[in-house]
């Protein structure tokens, strides 16, 4: 028999908050984190609006004072959420020469150290300049570099890697480790994603036009999810960690549980069927929905709320067609769903986490974010509006559930109970 897993901890590093306190009063009162970014316009981006966390001096001292200078943007917010996720959960640093053997992470990214590829490596090689890079160039370019820094930082003696599934990424390492735990080889996992600011990392979305450049002059405006008056995704950095665990040793230490999760489902469209490398088939989106459903051995009617991938391009309306189909549930017996790439952006691999960090604070505490920015209800949705909250709401929530899809026609969806004894 699978064991059962339960969230006992919860970091987070994003634009709008650098902690889960912080981020609890943001999501209440809708506070956005989009901000008009210089830089981009003096680089010639069409969007010149971004998500960038900020004010993390104080935050930055929690990493050991050594491993600073060999820890990029990316693995720096991996391990500042790592970090407050483990504390929260009641959990310390392992001391000594034994690490924690029962412990792993799955810390994936979509993009990763670019900017220490960008703006170290490539200029130093083309001057010639090999010795100039360092010691610790590697493990910052490394796909599985902040897996390990948070390894080396909290001592985790289980699997740890990372993962990379595009925007799918940070759900995707989520389930990933419920599923180590439930088949016994782990007790506890720290699972999320990271993802760095630097403009190497848009600028390919920039030049797709899948970015919203008609709000330059109102930045707080420019993420517009299940608007007529959408124009693309604001790019967006950050990290989400949850803390994973088996759920009698959670019990057995007496940790404080925010919820269970008790059903997923992880698949690709095959680029079939209308999906292609950058657009979800709707067929994959629908299947990937009712396996977490059947998974979880719930039925569709007893979900509360959505956290939705929304990322205001033109599959949102598809999106939520795709939710309805597969939960069978039309407008007027659907869901609560909002989407928090409204207040933050979308930071690419870390989106999934740090949305699944804001689903289960949302579930703990009883309450649903505003959705901002989509007044102008797109019209193929228009029925949908009534269950989108366009202030913030407190309402009892039971059941959620959270899903990401990826370029490559990559899904996953996970389902969430909140914990009452």
């Amino acid at each position: 028999m699978l064991r059962r897993v339960v969230i006992t901890g919860l970091g987070v590093v994003a634009p709008n908050a650098n902690n889960t306190g912080e981020f609890v009063t943001a999501l209440r009162e809708g506070r956005s984190g989009l901000r008009f970014i210089p830089e981009l316009e003096e680089l010639g981006f069409a969007c010149q609006v971004a998500a960038i966390p900020k004010g993390l001096e104080s935050a930055l001292q929690m990493i050991p004072g050594n491993l600073r200078l060999a820890t990029n943007e990316c693995m720096t917010y991996a391990a500042i959420a790592a970090m407050e996720a483990f504390q929260d959960a009641g959990l310390s640093p392992a001391l000594g020469e034994r690490p924690h053997e029962d412990t792993g992470a799955i810390i994936g990214t979509g993009i990763g150290g670019i900017d220490t590829f960008a703006n170290r490596v490539y200029p130093n090689v083309q001057e010639h300049k090999i010795k100039r890079l360092g010691s610790t160039v590697v493990e910052q370019i490394m796909g599985s570099g902040s897996a390990a820094r948070i390894a080396g930082i909290l001592g985790l003696g289980n699997q740890v890697f990372s993962n990379s599934s595009a925007c799918n990424t940070g759900t995707e390492a989520l389930i990933m480790g419920m599923q180590r735990i439930q088949l016994g080889l782990a007790d506890r996992m720290l699972v999320g994603g990271t993802e760095g600011s630097d403009p190497h990392t848009w600028a390919g979305f920039d030049s797709m036009k899948v970015l919203s450049r008609k709000f330059n002059h109102d930045p707080e405006a420019a993420s517009r999810p299940m608007s007529e008056s959408a124009g693309g995704f604001i790019p967006a950095a950050g990290a989400g960690v949850l803390v994973l665990e088996e759920l009698e040793t959670a019990l057995k230490r007496s940790a404080r549980i925010y919820a269970e999760v008790i059903g997923s489902a992880i698949n690709c469209g095959g680029m079939k069927a209308g999906g292609t490398m950058t657009m979800p088939s709707p067929q994959g989106v629908q299947r990937c929905i009712r396996q977490a459903v059947l998974d979880a051995k719930i039925d569709p009617h007893a979900i509360d709320y959505i956290n939705g991938h929304l990322t205001a391009t033109i599959a949102d309306p598809m999106e939520l067609n795709n939710w309805s189909s597969a939960l069978g549930r039309e407008a007027g017996d659907f869901p609560w769903i909002n989407s928090t790439k409204s207040l933050i952006g979308h930071s690419l691999g870390a989106a999934g986490a740090i949305e699944a960090v804001a689903t289960i604070l949302q579930l703990h505490y009883g309450f649903i974010h505003t959705s901002r920015n989509c007044e102008d209800f797109h019209p193929e949705i228009a029925n949908f509006a009534q269950h989108v909250p366009s202030s913030t709401r407190d309402v009892p929530l039971t059941i959620a559930a959270k899903a990401s899809f990826g370029f490559g026609d990559v899904n996953s969806c996970v389902i969430f109970r909140k914990w009452s004894v």
